[in-house]
């Protein structure tokens, strides 16, 4: 038997840093708005296929999905709409890569699905994710509920969190952003020798910055899809990252030995927000479908799009298009009713018994914080559409 595909790196090259390419006006390097549109009978092929046997395992979908994932070829859907280009450095004109079908999903030899033995995904916190512990142990249970109802029908389970220093990882000061950062490839290996039996995936999630090599500014994430294992960071999703005033600068990095991690007793968070939860529930469901086999989505706006700059980001929406909906739904077999139900249930569980973001330096561990779901509120109104339409 021929062997797999060396291990693939989800990465984020120097020039993707947020706002690099920004001009003095503040706006991004001059590109009149682009529409991608692809045609109804182009849409049709890639998401349904002109194989027989997939073309018959679409028509055994429920009625309902499959009026839902029509939707995809409809040209005024109010549902899914073409994917829009604002700037040069958007991820379609600087990384041109080959488009993903259902088709070629399904048949992909290397691609890896969940099993009645590996049916788990594993989050593994590294660091804080709060300034308290409370709001740091709320924030990962926020993540894991979200990751258990858009992955309906897997476990999410939680690994015990760790310092840095259980990583063993190198880490240095950005020279630009004078913030820390931890090598991203040496974390990978770690959590690959931390998977358990029945896991999936393992995905490390960090407040701190992650570069990949020397040469490279910084990396929102990192994956291995070989080894089901990755890791990705919110410390730039925080609103105060890019400005002058960002508290997380780090002047000189004193290190009296290389296993001295005690810059990190103290390291920046940023302040738990509701659009700080929405950054980091896009990225990790992103990320986690790269690990599905899912590839940069560029058939319509979708979660799977790939971005090169928080703006970008920020246009991309939650929901899968029904093209990357139908392929993870082949790896997985949830209904979309019952998937998209899990989702409201998440925005509309606003538990008040959870602590609140408390000031930086405060030992105040027990006060009270709702999940802050203000950003969520447009994305609960698109999903109430799709289960109207379920429905019909």
């Amino acid at each position: 038997m021929g062997e797999g595909p060396p291990h693939k790196f989800l990465t984020r090259p120097r020039h993707a840093c947020p706002f690099e390419a920004k001009t003095s006006m503040g706006s991004f390097l001059s590109l009149k708005m682009q529409i991608v549109r692809h045609s109804e009978q182009t849409l049709k092929t890639v998401l349904i296929s002109k194989n027989p046997a997939l073309v018959a395992q679409y028509e055994k979908l429920d009625a309902g999905e499959r009026r839902l994932m029509n939707e995809a070829f409809l040209p005024n859907s109010d549902l899914f709409g073409p994917i829009t280009l604002h700037s040069k450095s958007d991820w379609i004109n600087s990384h041109p890569e080959a488009p993903q079908d259902f088709e070629e999903f399904f048949n992909d030899p290397y691609r890896k699905t969940p099993s009645a033995e590996k049916h788990s995904i594993y989050i593994q916190c590294i660091g804080s994710l709060g300034n308290t512990r409370s709001v740091s142990e709320e924030y990962v249970k926020w993540l894991k509920g979200y990751c258990e109802a858009f992955f309906y029908g897997l476990t999410v389970k939680l690994l015990e969190p760790v310092p840095v220093s259980a990583t063993k990882c190198s880490f240095r000061i950005n020279d630009d952003t004078q913030n820390l950062q931890i090598h991203a490839g040496q974390i990978l290996k770690f959590l690959k020798k931390r998977k358990p039996e029945d896991a999936f995936c393992v995905v490390g999630i960090t407040m701190i910055d992650l570069y990949p090599r020397d040469s490279w500014n910084f990396v929102f994430g990192q994956a291995s899809l070989t080894d089901g294992v990755g890791i990705f960071s919110f410390a730039r999703y925080g609103r105060d990252f890019y400005s002058s005033h960002y508290e997380g600068k780090v002047k000189k990095l004193q290190k009296k030995s290389s296993s001295d991690y005690s810059v990190f007793d103290n390291y920046y968070i940023p302040e738990v927000t509701s659009v700080l939860l929405l950054r980091s529930c896009k990225t990790l469901t992103h990320e986690i479908g790269h690990i599905f086999g899912l590839r940069h989505c560029q058939w319509l706006a979708c979660l799977m799009q790939g971005s090169n700059h928080l703006e970008e980001a920020d246009r991309r929406p939650l929901n899968l298009c029904p093209v990357c909906l139908r392929k993870l739904q082949s790896a997985i077999g949830f209904s979309l009713k019952e998937r998209y139900r899990a989702l409201v249930r998440w925005i509309d569980d606003e538990s008040t018994d959870t602590p609140r973001v408390t000031p930086r330096h405060s030992r105040e561990d027990n006060v009270n914080l709702p999940k802050p779901v203000e950003a969520f509120k447009e994305w609960k109104e698109w999903l109430t559409q799709c289960l109207a339409l379920l429905h019909t």
